[in-house]
């Protein structure tokens, strides 16, 4: 749990991030924001690695780390709205969707990588994980950073931005403006984000714990099968892109969601099994392939609802209230739940109150007979209960 609220934080703290960099990327600029946005994630994420432990420096330990994970929060507040901005402003006419879909890649990537280096860190025999192993990965982003602001070094400002400049037409104050004119397209982003981000932390968070702590299953398959899900779903995205500037934006967002939504209860079912395969399969048809055309658009239907001298801040607003309401706490409330009821996610198990539980096969006893309200034929429990 308390891992969970120390994952959380950052996300509670990416609205601020978003106010603050949407103004400076609105009024100076898409390029210089994202090298500042990328300078602070990126030290924040290496300063990790060289925390001193709890034994050495006490409670200051644990507010360090708080302290840079709000840094990091900050820092990513303003970075994907400016590197789609690039993106869309970039992007020859009919390509829009497939250069926009370019940056979602980078979110399956970093977990590919983050899941790679941890995996590799964990089989350190031991001690070693603990006391030095577990901060290999964090100071290995030392690297990306600075490959990251060589790219950045040789892009040039938007045209569009520059012609917004000289024309005279930047927002003196673009969040003010942004919330006085565009609001409704703000709530908008705030729905499509929410609806974008709680699944992909379901499946790619939560359910290394659930699996590991629950199910059986040990760590290394967990992150396996995360692993080549997010693989999958980084191929994906670049064609689901080519697929939204031939089809259309809201055809491929509407077709993910109603997959996703379809796919909550089957995605359980197959966690429940128990089976390594099932897992894999689960993780690879949920965050691999119904995930990925909602992502690959989401970028491109946040930047045609603003205009260009309030872009910046709307889609960053957007994007990031969504991502703090709900990519922080899918997996926290997930756990609670699970904790507090023995019920988790999006699922629901399904028995007969006098056989066997549909979900997994195993038979319904006198005990769980006495406490359930008599209710005849099939039962309905709106969170899956965990076997």
């Amino acid at each position: 749990m308390l891992s969970y609220l120390t994952f959380a934080l950052s996300f509670f703290v990416r609205p601020l991030g978003g106010l603050i960099f949407g103004h400076i990327g609105g009024r100076i600029g898409r390029k210089k924001t994202l090298n500042l946005t990328l300078m602070m994630m990126g030290i924040a994420t290496m300063l990790i690695g060289f925390l001193p432990d709890y034994h050495t420096i006490g409670i200051w330990a644990p507010i360090w780390l708080i302290l840079l994970r709000l840094i990091q929060g900050l820092g990513i507040g303003g970075e994907w709205g400016g590197a789609v901005l690039l993106a869309v402003e970039y992007a020859p006419k009919g390509r829009r969707g497939f250069f926009c879909s370019v940056p979602q890649m980078g979110v399956p990537i970093g977990l590919l990588l983050g899941t790679f280096s941890m995996s590799v860190a964990s089989a350190l025999t031991g001690d070693a994980f603990l006391s030095w192993g577990w901060r290999i990965p964090f100071l290995l982003s030392a690297v990306l950073v600075f490959v990251g602001l060589w790219i950045r070094t040789g892009l040039d400002e938007t045209p569009v931005f520059k012609e917004t400049k000289k024309a005279g037409a930047v927002a003196k104050i673009p969040v003010i403006e942004t919330f006085r004119s565009h609001w409704k397209s703000v709530l908008v982003a705030v729905g499509a984000k929410v609806v974008e981000t709680a699944p992909f932390y379901i499946f790619s968070t939560f359910v290394i714990g659930y699996a590991t702590q629950h199910l059986g299953f040990d760590r290394t398959t967990a992150l396996n099968a995360v692993s080549l899900a997010t693989l999958v779903t980084t191929l994906a995205i670049p064609y689901m892109g080519v697929l939204a500037d031939r089809f259309g934006r809201k055809p491929l967002y509407i077709a993910g969601t109603v997959a996703l939504t379809a796919f909550a209860f089957p995605y359980f079912l197959l966690l429940n099994t128990k089976s390594p395969a099932m897992l894999i399969l689960a993780t690879v048809i949920g965050l691999g392939i119904f995930w990925a055309p909602v992502t690959a658009v989401l970028g491109t239907l946040f930047s045609e609802v603003f205009i260009t001298h309030v872009r910046y801040t709307g889609v960053t607003i957007g994007y990031q209230l969504g991502a703090a309401l709900a990519g922080g706490t899918a997996p926290l409330v997930a756990t609670t739940l699970e904790s507090l009821s023995r019920f988790v996610g999006p699922g629901c198990r399904l028995h007969d109150d006098h056989g066997p539980d549909l979900a997994g096969g195993d038979p319904v006893g006198a005990r769980d007979q006495e406490r359930r309200p008599p209710f005849c034929g099939i039962r309905l429990i709106g969170w899956c209960r965990i076997a």
